[in-house]
């Protein structure tokens, strides 16, 4: 899934604070890309993967083995953490945990572009409620708009139930977001994340093994779990990671609005998804309103700055 700055781009400054550097530099915007990439394409083998394992099979691969990853990289301080901080690491990892079992039970049942589209309106929501200015009412009847027509009048086209968990998994990116920012102040570089994601592993082990009991200890499950926990965890933080210390916060946001694009592609020619031509208008829609209510925050900061 995408960074936790879409709808915040105050955040990733807080996370990272030397985000602001080198703003005329395209390799910075060729790490996010590469990111948002990563992830999506992830996604799209985690579809892939589903047979062997299970949606929550899949997700507790993920998180088990990004955790394990980022545990041996990061070697996070366990101790002089205060109760609070502990509180919030939980809470990151319990939305973490939400987010990915949410959203691929969605993407069992609906194309990686749909759900991708539905999700981004969690953090969008948030973008809209947190900067209350009027014209992001604007934006959100553009997102709107672009949900009603990628729904062609009724969620059932796309299956209400998918629909339904994407739309769930969107409220949670909302909380992941929060608790992102909250982490990163409370701990340092990525030992948060680490702790987080280990919190989101153990959360989703009991769902896991209820669902796929012993395939999870498949060698060839398990090495496609790898992978999609390199592609969609651990590779695209990274890359994240070194872009904001060299790209504005608001500039990456705006292209990790283009998330449900990357999807859309992802999901064509990995998926075989083709879309409708007014799925691809919706997709737009929705996009466009994600970069606009990124800039219209962005640009109320800097005036108040």
């Amino acid at each position: 899934m995408a960074a936790a700055t879409v709808a915040l781009p105050e955040a990733a400054g807080e996370l990272r604070p030397g985000a602001r550097r080198g703003r005329g530099s395209l390799g910075p915007v060729a790490l996010v890309v590469a990111g948002g990439l990563s992830v999506q394409f992830g996604a799209a083998v985690a579809v892939l993967l589903m047979p062997r394992a299970g949606a929550l099979g899949v997700v507790t691969l993920r998180l088990v083995l990004a955790a394990v990853v980022l545990l041996l990289v990061c070697r996070p301080r366990l101790r002089g953490h205060s109760r609070d901080s502990w509180g919030t690491v939980v809470a990151f990892g319990a939305a973490m945990a939400g987010m990915n079992m949410l959203f691929y039970q969605a993407v069992d049942r609906i194309p990686l572009g749909a759900a991708v589209t539905l999700e981004v309106l969690g953090p969008l929501a948030l973008s809209v409620i947190v900067s209350r200015r009027l014209v992001n009412l604007v934006w959100a009847g553009l997102a709107l708009g672009g949900v009603v027509l990628l729904s062609g009048g009724g969620f059932d086209r796309l299956d209400p139930v998918g629909a339904a968990f994407a739309l769930g998994a969107g409220a949670m990116w909302a909380a992941y977001i929060v608790f992102s920012a909250r982490t990163g102040r409370r701990f340092p570089q990525a030992d948060g994340l680490a702790l987080a994601m280990a919190v989101g592993a153990v959360l989703s082990l009991p769902f896991g093994i209820a669902e796929a009991g012993g395939k999870l200890l498949v060698p060839s499950t398990i090495g496609l779990g790898l992978l999609v926990a390199l592609m969609s965890s651990v590779l695209p933080y990274t890359l994240e990671l070194l872009a904001l210390r060299r790209l504005p916060a608001p500039t990456f946001a705006v292209l990790m609005s283009l998330e449900p694009a990357i999807a859309a592609t992802a999901g064509f020619l990995v998926l075989h998804q083709a879309l409708a031509a007014a799925d691809a208008l919706a997709i737009a829609l929705v996009v466009a309103a994600s970069m606009g209510a990124v800039r219209t925050q962005a640009g109320a900061g800097g005036r108040t700055a």
